[in-house]
């Protein structure tokens, strides 16, 4: 399934989850539809893949306790994106106290990790953009990825981050230029 095509809702599978009879079924189909998608936005974010496998089970751990509370008032995408999200950051926040790393040297700390990273296998030109990607500050890095990888619209992202479209297509516009003026300041 295209990242495009998970977001387009299967009305019968939320009637699934609702359902007492068929909601653990419904549940596997869950996973199996969005562990891919949700994995690679969370891997972008933490550059680690054992860390990205743990923060997915939690991100599907917590969808299922709390999938009594899910309302149908967003997409089911929408809502397992911002729990993603959510422990994603929550994560790199714990990460950054925890190893005393200052904002200032994230980008260095991710460069690191994206340069010691066993899991990904790339041409030359594909770990400069992810180094590119790591200079970026936290919030330009998420909305960058959403549109670039994910090819997410800008509204599907306001109600993931609850951000303005408009602040969205900024952080967009700016992100694209820093990755810009890194290729070309490192070519």
């Amino acid at each position: 399934m295209s990242g495009k095509d998970i977001f387009k809702e299967d009305a019968g599978l939320i009637a699934q989850l609702r359902d007492e009879t068929t909601y653990r079924e419904a549940f596997a189909t869950v996973i199996k539809i969005y562990s891919e998608p949700l994995y690679w936005q969370i891997r972008r974010m933490v550059n680690n893949h054992d860390d990205a496998n743990d923060l997915l089970q939690n991100t599907f751990m917590k969808a299922w306790s709390a999938i009594d509370n899910f309302r149908g008032d967003a997409k089911l995408s929408t809502w397992l994106y911002k729990i993603a999200i959510n422990e994603s950051v929550t994560f790199l926040e714990r990460e950054r106290r925890r190893l005393n790393i200052s904002i200032d040297d994230e980008e260095s700390h991710l460069i690191n990790t994206i340069e010691a990273d066993n899991y990904i296998d790339g041409d030359e030109l594909a770990l400069k953009l992810r180094k590119a990607i790591a200079t970026l500050p936290e919030k330009q890095r998420l909305v960058f990825n959403m549109k670039y990888f994910d090819e997410m619209k800008y509204e599907q992202m306001s109600e993931i981050l609850g951000t303005s479209v408009g602040a969205l297509k900024a952080s967009y516009h700016l992100a694209v230029k820093k990755i810009e003026q890194f290729f070309s300041d490192n070519d």
